[in-house]
């Protein structure tokens, strides 16, 4: 049979003991994580770099191994620090209770028995006989323990006209409700430090970091007010990240440990430590969602393997090294990556993508590219140059079977929910790069464009901007370039000529044209990022006639055009990229979209990716440039 928490032992407990076990648990994490980066940026780059032979992967191989095996060993031991010093901060509160009611009846001369009842004195006088009023003992439980007794709250039966007996019942009440509490709390933490048992063996799998998840959860769900409400996740992110310098060494290393998708994913926390935080949280998504049967956690689980692998392997030549900024599997999926440190780099790009993107292998390969593309260019004309894709929303989700049925979902709904979060993001880049002036360029692609307007159109503009990049951009709900806060000569453009998302009728002309060619469409082949926006056609386009015509040529999906001369933006030289039509006379034949799909990549167009490139880099003076429509 377990033991029952006495009011004696509570009052007798020495929580500096617990706080040392904790020391000693959070000098085992330490060492753990220490061993772990020598592991990681010492002996396996060294081995990568030196030795070719047959027996070098598997050598590498056996140290990734053991990389893995101290990061879970810092993990769980962390989790036990947070938890024995979480179960001291709830104790030293109850302790403190308890000793005051002693305290009291210390006072009054009243006697505390082993099993908490009080015995109190004679007092008072008996009004017929004149003697004085026996004591007597009472015990505790008289009152709700759910909330602090109400003074001079009637009493059911007869009063006891001996004046003692409420100041000790009040006494008793308040031991039983201070150790009723701590036995809670003594038996929430018991449990959640059973919880933190690895299992026989050396492998750390996924399953064992699914286990992870599996704990820190549980030590969240005990300690949440020990941690999780001194997170200042309410603040701006300069209060953050004002917060988090005044920590201590130690105490990071705690909230690292309970908290790494608060800590991760909180804007205004330096870049190094949300890679930190985030590679562990990495770890744990991957363990939680492999034992997940579904469509959606499998999609999610190969786009976190992907950025686990990317992050893993050495850099190509000329591309900084990778820092994972935010990640979750909320909604579509949550991530946010980096190449080159934002804190440190003099210019900072932070690029959105658009429609249909989602934590998925398509993004890890085909977004996550886009930004070590553009870092790449930017460093030729400035080494201190990082640049993040941010998937930090849901963008609008279209499959390209049910697009000709849902071309309304085409809203600028998610957009607008998506700014604020984006707007959130660049104030914590603003805040944690540690460069006098930084150079700062927001950048959009298709419907992320979109969100990127919403964003810049929002009250203050987003925040430390200094110039904006719109690529194949069906509208950012803006009339001119104006309207996005960094002045019309710092708003860029780049829409090819053959991208026809950057000629998408308005939604009315959309539909109208979607109707007059639907079999046609469904017949065809897209490919590309955007397979869906097939649909705009556009009569301007193909230079059909379809359904209404066109009335004002600037007028496109969301609003201006803003390759067209009345948004009064600067537009850069890009490639034609393929033609999307083959016609012949008896039918309408798709063809090829990927020239909405081309702006970052400098083998497929060289142009753009080079002008991108330039005004990230802080040399906008040498892009190419090209005439509004």
């Amino acid at each position: 049979m377990t033991a029952v928490l006495t009011w004696q032992q509570l009052h007798d407990l020495k929580c500096d003991e617990l706080l040392d076990a904790a020391d000693g648990w959070a000098a085992v994490s330490t060492q753990a994580d220490a061993a772990r980066d020598r592991i990681s940026d010492e002996m396996v780059r060294s081995l990568e770099a030196t030795q070719k032979g047959m027996a070098a992967p598997a050598a590498l191989g056996r140290l990734r191994r053991l990389d893995r095996n101290y990061d879970y060993i810092r993990t769980e031991c962390g989790l036990v620090r947070t938890t024995l010093n979480s179960l001291v901060y709830e104790l030293i509160g109850f302790q403190s209770q308890l000793k005051d009611a002693l305290d009291d009846a210390a006072s009054l001369g009243f006697t505390v028995g082993a099993d908490g009842s009080v015995s109190y004195p004679a007092g008072g006088q008996n009004l017929i006989t004149k003697d004085p009023i026996p004591g007597g003992s009472v015990t505790g439980g008289s009152l709700l323990l759910s909330r602090p007794p109400t003074p001079n709250a009637p009493q059911p039966g007869l009063i006891n006209p001996n004046p003692n007996v409420g100041k000790a019942q009040d006494i008793a009440d308040r031991i039983l409700r201070a150790l009723t509490a701590a036995r809670e709390a003594d038996e929430q933490f018991s449990t959640a430090l059973n919880r933190l048992k690895a299992e026989p063996g050396l492998d750390v799998t996924e399953s064992t970091w699914k286990d992870a998840a599996a704990d820190s959860a549980a030590v969240r769900k005990v300690t949440g007010d020990y941690l999780k409400k001194t997170i200042p996740t309410g603040g701006t992110p300069a209060d953050r990240h004002e917060w988090w310098t005044h920590l201590s060494a130690s105490q990071r290393d705690e909230y690292l440990a309970a908290c790494p998708d608060i800590i991760g994913n909180l804007d205004g926390v330096p870049s190094v430590v949300r890679d930190e935080a985030n590679r562990d949280n990495l770890r744990m998504l991957i363990g939680k969602l492999s034992g997940e049967d579904s469509d959606a956690a499998r999609a999610k689980l190969a786009g976190l393997q992907s950025i686990d692998y990317q992050l893993r392997v050495e850099p190509a030549p000329g591309v900084p090294p990778m820092y994972l900024l935010g990640i979750g599997d909320q909604g579509n999926g949550r991530a946010i990556v980096a190449f080159g440190d934002p804190d440190k780099s003099r210019n900072v790009s932070a690029y959105v993508p658009g429609l249909g993107t989602s934590l998925d292998a398509d993004f890890a390969r085909n977004d996550v590219q886009r930004a070590r593309d553009t870092v790449k260019g930017a460093r030729v004309y400035d080494p201190s140059s990082a640049s993040i894709v941010w998937l930090g929303y849901d963008a609008p989700q279209l499959p390209a079977e049910k697009l000709a049925d849902n071309l309304d979902v085409m809203s600028p709904r998610d957009a607008v929910a998506g700014a604020p979060a984006y707007n959130e993001f660049m104030a914590g880049i603003s805040a944690t790069n540690e460069n006098t002036d930084p150079h700062i360029t927001a950048i959009g692609h298709s419907y992320g464009s979109l969100t990127v307007g919403q964003a810049a159109q929002r009250p203050g503009g987003i925040p430390g901007a200094d110039d904006i990049i719109l690529v194949g951009s069906p509208g950012t709900g803006a009339h001119t370039a104006d309207q996005l806060g960094v002045g019309k000569d710092h708003v860029y453009i780049g829409a090819a000529k053959n991208d026809i998302v950057t000629k998408l009728p308005n939604p009315g002309e959309a539909v109208s044209a979607l109707e007059g060619f639907k079999a046609g469409f469904r017949s065809g082949s897209a490919q590309g990022v955007v397979p869906g926006l097939i649909s705009g056609l556009a009569g301007s386009f193909t230079g059909y006639e379809v359904g209404d015509a066109i009335t004002d040529e600037s007028q496109i999906y969301f609003g201006t055009d803003p390759a067209n001369h009345e948004f009064g933006a600067r537009r850069f030289a890009t490639g034609d990229g393929p033609p999307l039509f083959d016609v012949d006379p008896s039918h309408l034949k798709l063809g090829d979209i990927e020239a909405h799909s081309n702006y970052f990549n400098p083998e497929k167009d060289r142009q753009s990716a080079d002008n991108i490139a330039r005004i990230v880099a802080g040399r906008a003076d040498k892009i190419t440039t090209q005439e509004p429509r």
